[in-house]
């Protein structure tokens, strides 16, 4: 017991260290130049620990059976990182077999934790559950459909998707560490990161537009 809970409490830590290091990473990527050196550099390296989160948070869920909202927000930040990255990548919207495998094993991580939703119960603020897993249902859903819509009209599309789902997942991880550290101001840390992603988000795209008109 006392091994599994050096274990456990191991696993805490390298999740926190990580979703630190990502935040402040992150951050760096969002003021630095878009398409720079520095820009590339430090989205690769938010992209790193991003993923180290998302492990020791599987495992904190899965292993040592913490709270399973925590996989939500897991799995949001996760994959809208994962899908940002590959959106970048690709550059299109033809169908790939790894693309589609992610956002069905997605989809199935949030059915489970709506399978098992009454027996979890409300620990974080229900605006915050219902609007956590309505967003990443959205955005799921979106990149199934998404390869209806026109290569031509795609093509013009692609960089804002990049811009949408990298900013959330990083403000997903805002949230859960606002949220976290600040249990006591409660859902305003935890949904005011939102709204400011959202405004940073709205800000990036009509600069985009701007620059290619």
């Amino acid at each position: 017991m006392d091994s599994f809970s050096l274990l456990h409490k191991s696993n805490i830590l390298i999740h926190i260290t990580a979703g630190s290091a990502a935040l402040i990473v992150g951050l760096v990527a969002l003021v630095a130049n878009k398409g720079k050196r520095l820009h590339k550099k430090s989205g690769k390296v938010f992209l790193v620990f991003l993923a180290i989160v998302i492990l020791t948070g599987l495992l904190g869920v899965f292993v040592f059976k913490r709270n399973t909202f925590l996989l939500v927000i897991t799995i949001l930040s996760g994959y809208l990182g994962y899908s940002g990255c590959r959106t970048l990548q690709t550059r299109s919207n033809r169908p790939k077999l790894l693309d589609v495998t992610m956002a069905i094993l997605s989809l199935a991580a949030v059915s489970y934790f709506l399978y098992y939703f009454k027996s979890i119960g409300m620990i974080w603020s229900p605006v915050i559950i219902y609007s956590t897993v309505g967003y990443l249902i959205f955005i799921i859903t979106y990149d199934l459909c998404r390869y209806l819509i026109p290569a031509s009209i795609y093509a013009n599309l692609w960089m804002y998707e990049h811009i949408l789902k990298m900013i959330s997942a990083f403000t997903a991880l805002l949230s859960a560490f606002s949220g976290t550290v600040f249990p006591q101001y409660q859902p305003y840390s935890q949904f005011l990161p939102s709204v400011f992603g959202n405004v940073v988000i709205i800000g990036c795209m009509i600069s985009r537009y701007r620059k290619t008109r």
